[in-house]
């Protein structure tokens, strides 16, 4: 599929990035997460890290029932929104650094990232 662009007077098509939305491809991303969380709608429970259902807008170190949240991510002062998420995922030391998150690698490419966040956005079902 293409999207038409127009810039300086000239007519561009440029792809459209639909794999950047795609919640299904994101699933498959999450699989690098599930050893620490869950993100299954309303059934997914607190695990090595949070649940991560319905966790886009709240504020992070919150969630129910979830103890092992760093100091440094509970005073962070962060909303979980898509720019602090997608931050996160590529290096959530850079975000909030001495959080207790391990996961060094991160989640390099930027499409995975947009998928992954479609993917768990797509899970608040409570």
């Amino acid at each position: 599929m293409m999207k038409w662009v127009i810039a300086a007077g000239l007519i561009l098509a440029a792809p459209f990035a639909a794999s950047a939305q795609d919640a299904e491809a994101g699933k498959a991303v999450f699989k690098k997460c599930a050893a620490c969380h869950q993100v299954v709608g309303a059934d997914a429970k607190n695990a090595l890290g949070p649940a991560l259902n319905c966790v886009h807008g709240k504020p992070a170190g919150t969630h129910a029932g979830y103890a092992g949240y760093s100091d440094a991510l509970k005073k962070s002062g962060i909303v979980w929104d898509d720019e602090k998420m997608l931050a996160w995922f590529e290096k959530d030391d850079a975000v909030v650094p001495g959080n207790k998150m391990i996961f060094p690698a991160g989640v390099k490419d930027a499409t995975d990232r947009a998928n992954l966040l479609a993917y768990i956005k797509s899970e608040c079902k409570g």
